[in-house]
């Protein structure tokens, strides 16, 4: 395998860490990315990103709290700067100690908002502290308050992961509802890509036939589904002049642990007023996707080669060909090429 296939976790982007609301004010979240432990730190409506490790006696910073732009050590009251992470503060030293606390610190993450999205900066080189050179994806929302908000841990690698969350043929079988699909429904279907900042999208167009839940909407949806590194997917639904907002991360907590995190944001009124019986819709589907991932891993155990075919896995092809092209890109600092070119897949689902 060449020095690029990228087979781990795409680094040097941006990854999604959660909203702001997920972190009360004053307060600190404990979030797992790529293995790495980080303490997620709110001040007002700014929040902070450090390693979640006390460097004293590797106390975890999340149980500690939030003192005047310091995180503080539940342990030993170790304060740590939140935008530095420079300690600040140790207790135990007598008043007329000359010790340089300054030279001890806690690794920080760049960190950005918008709007109520956070996202987070996972570097290839952590001693690397230049201002990360790309933004994180902007996302158009309807509303900054989602209106439907899950999440489900998926025992696998994000991989795997990524490629059931843009597989387009398991919906019949995985996905057996009255309201949503089945084996009876499988018909011929032929949709338009095109490439996009940092992935690709099935270009807007009619929801298929087979799909009762646009139904629910009402007047004439038009669809359009973007991939993007590192493992974002939305699909913005427009109907005239109101429109919903599917959003999907992927959270690599480590090797064989993902986080889905859906969030769907809408000004839609019907959308909104049926929220309560969409989110059970939402919920489901989840659900059956992760226990699909656990089935998987049975045979997974065994390490076994896999095949992807055309066309209904070339969305998952065109994932490890965006891998390998990003981890190339990094590694010569050459621009980033984006290998996915306009097509349109056909397969039955």
């Amino acid at each position: 395998m060449d020095a690029y296939a990228a087979d781990h976790f795409v680094k040097d982007i941006w990854y999604f860490a959660g909203l702001l609301s997920d972190i009360k004010a004053g307060g600190v979240k404990a979030f797992n990315l790529a293995g790495e432990p980080v303490v997620l730190a709110r001040e007002g409506d700014t929040v902070f990103a450090l390693r979640d490790i006390c460097p004293h006696r590797a106390a975890p910073l999340s149980a500690g709290c939030v003192k005047s732009g310091t995180v503080e050590c539940p342990y030993h009251g170790w304060r740590f700067g939140l935008s530095d992470g420079e300690c600040k503060s140790i207790p135990a030293l007598p008043s007329d100690s000359d010790m340089d606390v300054g030279r001890i610190a806690v690794r920080t993450y760049p960190i950005r908002q918008t709007g109520p999205l956070i996202w987070i900066y996972l570097r290839s080189d952590p001693k690397d502290t230049a201002p990360p050179p790309i933004d994180p994806p902007q996302i158009d929302l309807p509303r900054d308050k989602p209106s439907l908000d899950d999440h489900v841990d998926l025992g696998c690698h994000i991989d795997h992961a990524v490629i059931g969350l843009m597989d387009p043929a398991h919906g019949p079988y995985v996905h057996r509802q009255w309201w949503w699909r089945s084996e009876k429904s499988i018909h011929d279907k032929a949709k338009d890509f095109a490439p996009r900042e940092r992935g690709f999208a099935m270009v807007a167009h009619s929801p298929s036939s087979n799909s009762f839940a646009y139904k629910l909407l009402g007047g004439k949806p038009v669809t359009e589904i973007t991939f993007r590194l590192p493992a974002i997917r939305t699909e913005e639904i427009t109907i005239g002049k109101r429109k919903v907002l599917s959003f999907t991360a992927l959270i690599p907590l480590d090797e064989n642990k993902t986080q889905i995190r859906q969030l769907f944001f809408s000004d839609h009124p019907t959308f909104r007023a049926l929220s309560p019986f969409l989110g059970g819709f939402a919920r489901t589907f989840l659900r059956q996707d992760s226990d699909m991932v656990d089935l998987q891993q049975q045979g997974l155990k065994h390490d076994p080669r896999l095949m992807l075919i055309d066309d209904a896995d070339t969305q998952a092809k065109w994932y490890y060909a965006l891998k390998k092209a990003w981890a190339k890109s990094n590694a010569t600092n050459d621009p980033f090429i984006n290998p996915v070119e306009p097509r349109t897949l056909r397969w039955r689902s």
